[in-house]
C-alpha cells in the first residue's frame, strides 16, 4: 500500500480499483451462468462470496482517506457491475414477462386491469413470454404509472432485455442522486459505495429488471427536496406511489410538512397529488372493480412468502387476515405519528420502511432494495448483512425442480432472519449504552465501525 502511494495512487484508489477487478469478476461469472435458476448453488455461492467482498470493501474504503477520484471510480464500478449483468435475459424472477403483457395488451386497445392474461379473447396475443408469466389468471397487479411506462416500453423496446432498460435507468438515476447529495453533505465515498456496489440492487434491477427502481428513485427525490420544497415533495411522492405502493407510507409525512391541513400551501399540494393521481389512473378507469377483486385474490395467494415477523403473528393469532390487519396497523399508526411528529424525513423514510419490510406478509427479496438507499446514511450492519442473507431465499428454485412445490424453506428463513435479528439486538444495545454508529444525513459519517 505505502509503495503505491509512492508512485502517486492513493491507497483508497488502490482498494478502489482493486475491488472493481474483483467484485467484476464475481458478476461476470454469474452472467455466464446462463438461466441462474437451474444453477442455485453456483449462483448463491458466487453471490453470498460477493457479498463477503461487499463487506470487506466498505471497511476498506471507510478506513482510508477519502480521494476525489475515489467517487468516480465508485460511479463507474457500479455501471460496470450492471453492464455485465444487463444483456441477459432475467431468469430469477418472471416479472419482466408480465410487464411485457401489460404493454403488450394495451398496445392492442385492451384494458390490463380489466382482463386477465387467461382471458379467451387474448389468445391472439400470447408468446412464449405467456406461458412463464406470473398469476396469469388475476389482472394486472401493477399500478399506473407503472403501466404507463411498460406500454412506452413495449413501443420501444418490446424484447425482454430491453424491458429491463427503464428500471436500469431509474436504478442509476438513484446512485447519481446518492452521490450528489453525499457530497453535497460532507459524506464520504463508502456510503456511495453502499448503494452502488450492493449486490441485491444489482441483481434485482439489472438483472431480474424489477420495476421497484422506479418508486426508489421518487423515494431518493423527495427525500432529496423535501425541506426546500415541501409541497413539490408530495408530487414525486405520490409519483413513486403510482409505481409501487410503499412510498405511500411516507405520504402522510410529506403532506404534514407542506403545511396540511392548517396552510393553504398544504390543501394545494393534496390537490396535486389528487390531480396526478386522476391523470395517471384515468386510462384505466374501467377497470377499477376489476382491480378490487384483483386485491383479494392477490392477497389470497400471496401470503407468508419468505416473510420476517409475519409468520409469527400468523402462529399467534391463527388466521392470515389478522396478522396481515396487525401488520397494516402498526404500518398505519407509525406513519400516522411520524406524520404528526413531523420527523426528520430521512430518519422516518428509514424507519417506515423497515417497518413495512419486518412485517409485510411476503418478503421477496427484491423488496429489500426499497431500504438500500437509505442504509447510506444509517449503515446499519444487520441491514446491511440482511441485504446479502435475502439471496439464501432463492433456494426455493431448488425445493420447485426437485419436488414441484413453490415453498420458501423454513431453515433458510431462520437462516437469514436469525443472524439478521441477533445483529439487530447488538446494535440496539450499543446504541441504548450510546455508542450508536448511526449517522443522518445533516451531519458527517461517524462510520460503520461505531
Amino acid at each position: 500500500m505505502l509503495s503505491a502511494s509512492r508512485r502517486g495512487l492513493a491507497p483508497q484508489v488502490v482498494i478502489a480499483l482493486v475491488a472493481i477487478v474483483a467484485l467484476e469478476a464475481v458478476f461476470a461469472a454469474i452472467a455466464r451462468l446462463g438461466d441462474i435458476s437451474i444453477h442455485i448453488p453456483e449462483f448463491m455461492a458466487l453471490v453470498l462470496g460477493g457479498g463477503v467482498l461487499y463487506f470487506i470493501v466498505l471497511y476498506a474504503l471507510e478506513h482510508t482517506r477519502d480521494n476525489r477520484a475515489v467517487l468516480w471510480l465508485v460511479l463507474l464500478g457500479g455501471l460496470a457491475f450492471r453492464l455485465t449483468l444487463f444483456p441477459y435475459p432475467p431468469s430469477l424472477s418472471t416479472d419482466v414477462y408480465r410487464y411485457r403483457w401489460d404493454g403488450h395488451v394495451q398496445s392492442a386497445g385492451w384494458n390490463p386491469f380489466a382482463v386477465a392474461p387467461t382471458d379467451p379473447r387474448l389468445a391472439s396475443l400470447r408468446d412464449p413470454g405467456w406461458y412463464v408469466m406470473p398469476v396469469p389468471e388475476i389482472p394486472t397487479m401493477y399500478p399506473p404509472l407503472s403501466q404507463l411506462v411498460f406500454r412506452a416500453t413495449w413501443r420501444l423496446l418490446p424484447d425482454p432485455v430491453g424491458f429491463k432498460l427503464p428500471f436500469l435507468l431509474a436504478d442509476l438515476a438513484v446512485a447519481a442522486m446518492l452521490a450528489g447529495w453525499i457530497r453535497s453533505t460532507g459524506g464520504r465515498n463508502y456510503q456511495v459505495a453502499i448503494y452502488a456496489w450492493n449486490p441485491l440492487v444489482l441483481i434485482e434491477f439489472s438483472s431480474s429488471g424489477h420495476n421497484d427502481a422506479l418508486a426508489i428513485a421518487a423515494v431518493v427525490a423527495t427525500l432529496l427536496i423535501i425541506r426546500r420544497f415541501p409541497a413539490m415533495s408530495t408530487l414525486t411522492l405520490t409519483a413513486g406511489a403510482l409505481a409501487k405502493a410503499f412510498p405511500v407510507t411516507l405520504l402522510p409525512l410529506a403532506l404534514f410538512r407542506a403545511g396540511w391541513p392548517r396552510k393553504l400551501r398544504g390543501w394545494l399540494a393534496a390537490g396535486g397529488c389528487a390531480a396526478l393521481v386522476a391523470v395517471c389512473s384515468w386510462p384505466y378507469r374501467h377497470g377499477w372493480r376489476e382491480f378490487l377483486a384483483m386485491l383479494h385474490e392477490y392477497q389470497r395467494i400471496f401470503q407468508n412468502y419468505h416473510s420476517s415477523v409475519y409468520p409469527v403473528l400468523l402462529w399467534l393469532t391463527g388466521s392470515h387476515k389478522i396478522a396481515a390487519g396487525v401488520g397494516e396497523a402498526v404500518v398505519a399508526g407509525l406513519a400516522l405519528w411520524l406524520a404528526v411528529r413531523r420527523a426528520d424525513p430521512t430518519r422516518a423514510a428509514f424507519l417506515m420502511i423497515g417497518t413495512v419490510l419486518l412485517v409485510a406478509p411476503n418478503g421477496l427479496p427484491w423488496y429489500f432494495t426499497w431500504i438500500v438507499p437509505l442504509l447510506c446514511f444509517f449503515p446499519s450492519p444487520a441491514w446491511l448483512l440482511l441485504t446479502i442473507l435475502e439471496f439464501l431465499s432463492y433456494k426455493i428454485f431448488i425445493n420447485y425442480r426437485v419436488f414441484g412445490v413453490w415453498h420458501f424453506d423454513p431453515l433458510f428463513q431462520w437462516l437469514c432472519y436469525g443472524p439478521f435479528y441477533a445483529l439487530l439486538g447488538w446494535e440496539f444495545l450499543r446504541k441504548k449504552h450510546g455508542d450508536s454508529h448511526y449517522m443522518t444525513s445533516e451531519r458527517r459519517p461517524s462510520g460503520l465501525e461505531r
